[in-house]
């Protein structure tokens, strides 16, 4: 399965599940420098402003973004929770981010996550995201629960951060 975003919307998001092996890749590019997607990455001021979909509220309890550091946050929305958590276990400035990442709807199904941020040159960078889900049935799951949605939207949150000098 390959989707993108809205064709109308500046930046495309390549959501990329691949037939052979459980895992997710999303690639996406932004009009900014790796330092600053990085930073909307690790602060969790600005984590929170754009991570998941529109019309979500975000509640981060713990987000210590370095290696060896962890995370939990929770997205509402019409009273309804929903948790994320994970661990930090390799972070470079401006360049990586491996980490683990659990929704607690389905905690069994945990995914080891690399973010790698390519400097494009002239003030872009080019995000790509694997994700590695133990089995079909965790990474069909995750895809399943609005992935897609909160992916793309979250990009375009992003995009407005970035875009309204909300990062430096």
């Amino acid at each position: 399965m390959t989707s993108t975003s809205n064709p109308t919307r500046r930046h495309e998001t390549q959501i990329v599940v691949d037939p052979d092996v459980p895992l997710v890749r999303i690639v996406r590019e932004f009009d900014a420098p790796p330092a600053k997607v990085f930073r909307a990455h690790v602060d969790p001021e600005l984590f929170a402003r754009w991570t998941g979909p529109k019309g979500m509220e975000m509640r981060i309890e713990r987000y210590d973004c370095r290696t060896g550091g962890a995370y939990r946050y929770v997205m509402s929305q019409d009273g309804e929770d929903y948790g994320f958590n994970g661990v930090f276990h390799e972070v470079r400035q401006d360049e990586l981010i491996v980490q683990t990442f659990a929704f607690e709807g389905m905690p069994d199904d945990v995914a080891l996550e690399k973010i790698v941020l390519e400097d494009l040159g002239g003030g872009r960078t080019r995000l790509t995201s694997t994700s590695l889900v133990d089995s079909f049935e965790g990474r069909d799951g995750f895809v399943a629960s609005g992935m897609e949605v909160g992916v793309t939207e979250g990009y375009e949150k992003l995009d407005e951060l970035l875009a309204d000098g909300g990062v430096r």
